[in-house]
């Protein structure tokens, strides 16, 4: 017999459906209960959905064996907050800056002052989302189609947005970061958009967090030269770094 706990749930896996993530305040809001109520339901075990850090997502365990965003969104939280101390620094007044897919990227949004005037590139919906708050930000979203995995937009067509920007920075995310296969991510649909941030951009800055060192994943987004500077919470294993002295890449650490 369904509960009215059980279909509050189902209403939110279907809410999902729609988006990566939904803030605890618009769940409460779609289900006309209190955020209380809510909470309570995702405390009790057997739920498709969870709460982390005031957003609802699709529970990690019911995708095992494929990468989803929602999978990553927690990991590694500490380290990523760090890097986007460092990140965010980067950023000038009315600079233009491209933002890449993953769970990194919106840790840089958070961390951006509000009252920061730029314009922000991106390509995936939760960055989307955390840039949005940002009073003092423009976002532009280059659309396309959606990939419900990992939150990205890919264009349709020869054309994207990119070929009308020159960003200032591009933020380009890695989950893996080896000095001899480069940097590497999960998904081969990531590509065509990073390369081409890449080309457009003044300067190319590699944010990978600490746990990324050494790990070597599918798609290739190309080797470490390419890149001006690599943002991390802390610093690699010397031979990494000697490497990176050798090349002249910056190392930029909180």
């Amino acid at each position: 017999m369904e509960t009215r706990r059980d279909e509050r749930i189902y209403k939110l896996a279907q809410a999902l459906k729609r988006t990566d993530k939904l803030h605890l305040k618009d769940a409460a809001q779609l289900l006309g209960v209190s955020e209380m109520t809510i909470r309570r339901d995702l405390t009790e075990p057997a739920s498709t959905v969870v709460l982390l850090g005031g957003y609802i997502v699709s529970d990690p365990k019911s995708h095992a064996g494929h990468y989803f965003i929602s999978d990553q969104h927690g990991q590694n939280a500490a380290r990523k907050q760090r890097l986007a101390q460092a990140a965010a620094s980067l950023i000038s007044e009315n600079d233009t800056v491209f933002f890449d897919c993953g769970t990194t990227l919106p840790y840089i949004a958070d961390a951006i002052p509000d009252t920061l005037p730029f314009t922000a590139i991106c390509c995936a919906m939760n960055t989307f989302l955390a840039l949005k708050e940002k009073p003092a930000c423009n976002v532009i979203l280059s659309g396309g189609e959606f990939h419900a995995d990992n939150a990205l937009f890919t264009p349709i067509g020869a054309h994207s947005i990119l070929d009308d920007l020159c960003p200032t920075l591009a933020f380009i995310s890695a989950a893996g970061v080896d000095k001899d296969q480069g940097a590497t991510c999960y998904n081969i649909n990531e590509l065509a958009m990073k390369h081409h941030a890449m080309l457009r951009a003044c300067q190319r800055v590699l944010v990978a967090d600490s746990s990324k060192y050494g790990k070597v994943l599918p798609a290739r987004i190309g080797e470490l030269r390419r890149f001006d500077l690599l943002v991390s919470d802390s610093a690699p294993d010397q031979a990494l770094k000697n490497w990176l002295t050798q090349q002249n890449i910056p190392l930029r650490l909180p």
